[in-house]
């Protein structure tokens, strides 16, 4: 769990002596190797060099399940067990070069040998089953050229790079045509079943008459509502250019009846008023408190008395989740040139600021992905 932030200067006092005391301690080398030889203390010991250098090699890691992601090697052993020479004359690569990419992928259990043959591991599992992932791996690519000196990054203040180029209005608010949302809309799509099927077991949409999810993309997150709640009317306030990609989702999905797209930008056009819930999936940590904030306002302000405000998104300082916030989101929103991760305290103060009464944090099954927090008009 993150450390709370300690304000009584004697306590303060202690603990700085004690991580000054401690660090000392983990940097002897002397240290070190009687840790590594007692039996008391190896097992720690190994646990901890094996996390440091999963720290420091994280990258290839990374760069290995890309490469997994795009030969499709993941895929083809989807239908069974292949083996080796079979496989590389499907992706494309030398079998010298396929055998040295399983053992590799093996080694993050994302295939598994089993004897002549290779098969999905558990983690290349578990991805596979969820296509959001797999368009969040396949985009990386761009992430990780604006993170090739994350020196630069910080000093320039985020943005300007490849990241901010695929988030069109990160750096230019209100622009997009259809062609150049469709990138960021289709992502978007892609990864939202895991975060919709949270939210929708955190909170019970049916105490509700009409429904408005701002930002809500090409309609994903309504279109899971539909699907979960029969009674509700649903809308979409966004983009022209994205709203159109929702309501051609709509028409296919036979949910034209049930839902309404409302184009605008909300930095700029009023929220749309008549509905008794708005929604926020993912929306608030990919902007710069200033417009996040005007967001809330505006909201507050649309929202009838005892109208409901629900936020779903990855927040910073989750515990057992810490890494997926402030560095991973943080990093993220930072090279995409807008917003940045909050915790859960963080929003909720926000909240208050813009007007609203009562707020809580509802339990999601998968913190690290989604948490959920409510607030009343």
């Amino acid at each position: 769990m993150s450390k709370p932030v300690l304000r009584n200067p004697i306590l303060l006092s202690a603990r700085t002596s004690w991580l000054a005391w401690r660090n000392r301690l983990l940097a002897s080398s002397r240290f070190q190797r009687f840790a590594a030889r007692c039996w008391l203390t190896r097992p720690i010991a190994r646990s901890r060099a094996r996390g440091l250098f999963d720290l420091v090699a994280g990258f290839v890691y990374s760069q290995t399940l890309a490469a997994c992601i795009a030969t499709g090697l993941l895929d083809r052993l989807g239908g069974g067990p292949q083996t080796c020479d079979a496989l590389a004359a499907q992706i494309d690569l030398p079998p010298e070069g396929t055998l040295r990419l399983l053992r590799a992928a093996a080694a993050l259990q994302l295939v598994e040998r089993l004897g002549d043959a290779w098969v999905l591991g558990s983690a290349g599992a578990a991805l596979r089953g969820n296509g959001g992932i797999a368009e969040m791996v396949a985009h990386h690519g761009l992430l990780y050229a604006d993170l090739a000196d994350p020196v630069a990054l910080l000093r320039r203040g985020g943005g300007g790079g490849a990241l901010a180029g695929y988030w069109g209005y990160a750096e230019a608010p209100g622009a997009g045509d259809a062609e150049s949302v469709a990138p960021y809309s289709r992502l978007m799509a892609a990864s939202q079943p895991l975060v919709a099927a949270q939210t929708l077991d955190a909170y019970r949409f049916a105490r509700h008459r009409r429904m408005l999810d701002i930002g809500g993309g090409e309609g994903g997150f309504v279109a899971s509502v539909a699907a979960r709640v029969a009674s509700l009317e649903l809308a979409v306030f966004d983009l022209p250019a994205v709203g159109e990609r929702a309501r051609a989702r709509f028409v296919a999905a036979g949910l034209a009846g049930r839902t309404t797209i409302h184009p605008g930008s909300f930095r700029s056009d009023p929220v749309p008023r008549g509905y008794d819930l708005i929604t926020l999936v993912r929306v608030l940590h990919d902007h710069d408190d200033s417009v996040a904030l005007a967001l809330l306002r505006a909201i507050h302000a649309a929202l009838p008395p005892g109208g409901r405000l629900l936020i779903a998104e990855p927040m910073a300082q989750t515990p057992g989740a810490e890494p997926a916030g402030d560095a991973y989101f943080g990093l993220y929103l930072l090279a995409m040139g807008s917003g940045r991760p909050r915790s859960e305290t963080e929003i909720r103060a926000m909240l208050r600021t813009a007007g609203f009464s009562r707020t809580r944090l509802l339990p999601t099954a998968l913190p690290i992905t989604c948490r959920v927090v409510i607030a009343d008009r």
